[in-house]
């Protein structure tokens, strides 16, 4: 069995120090175009870089009252799940009181390069499609647009489908090549609260990223269609999601997505 970068634990929140010890060696093999530096804390470098300081500085006031409105903190886990076809990206946090993950906002993808279907090539220009996740080495504060974090591409599915590729970001800027683009103003917050879920103690948050929007009706117009299997498997973990509000523990068994029947806390 092969183990996805979507690993167990609540939230992301390691429940021991022998989890924590796991976790981090997971993520410093597995996670991809990670920040160079070496000689910060990485709970904290990408927070204490001068561009992210500077955004978050921007930011952060209309952000602490927002999300105090809504029940929630910053410093909180977070969650985001990102749809092509509507061109959106979502952002959840926990909401302590209740242990369900709460939409706080949802933002606008301005520019997102190729069609419907999973990134199988370095270089086709496709965003990818799947279940991946963000350490704190991911974080990209000197990106060349603007902030951005690595979301794990290619990650345990997409190496045992040979699917090729690196460095798929979450990025500012209004152009993109198998990317999602979200302008500098908004992935100013985006990474403001991913990185302060960093700092306060998540050890990675969850990205989903999906083809459209899956739906019993938009599934049926896409019956029939090349990647109808790859995409019911998507739906599993979409369902699940949709009916517990926890990101489901996601493994990959015999080239598939599996997904434990109970969120391990």
């Amino acid at each position: 069995m092969r183990r996805l970068r979507e690993f167990r634990g609540f939230h992301g929140l390691p429940s021991s120090t022998s989890k924590m010890k796991r976790i981090a060696l997971i993520l410093g093999i597995a996670l991809v175009g990670n920040a160079t530096c070496q000689t910060a804390s990485p709970l904290t470098r990408s927070s204490l870089h001068p561009r992210a300081a500077a955004a978050a500085a921007r930011v952060r006031p209309a952000l602490e009252r927002d999300l105090e409105k809504s029940g929630l903190k910053l410093g909180d886990p977070v969650f985001i799940r990102a749809f092509k076809e509507e061109r959106q990206l979502e952002l959840f946090l926990l909401n302590r009181r209740n242990g369900k993950f709460q939409l706080f906002r949802t933002y606008p993808i301005v520019a997102a390069s190729g069609g419907l279907g999973p990134k199988l090539l370095e270089g086709d220009g496709q965003v990818p499609e799947g279940f991946y996740a963000v350490g704190p080495k991911a974080m990209k504060p000197d990106s060349r647009y603007h902030l951005a974090f690595n979301i794990g591409y290619p990650n345990a599915y997409d190496r045992a489908q040979s699917r090729t590729g690196s460095l798929i970001m979450v990025h500012g800027n209004q152009v993109s090549i198998g990317c999602l683009a979200m302008t500098d103003e908004k992935i100013e917050e985006i990474y403001t609260v991913c990185s302060g879920a960093h700092a306060g103690g998540q050890g990675y948050f969850r990205v989903h990223v999906f083809p459209f929007r899956m739906t019993a009706g938009r599934m049926q117009q896409a019956a029939g269609g090349k990647w109808e299997d790859f995409w019911k498997n998507l739906k599993e973990g979409y369902d699940l999601f949709e009916t517990r509000k926890v990101p489901p523990d996601v493994t990959v068994r015999s080239g598939r997505y599996h997904f434990a029947s109970e969120q391990t806390r």
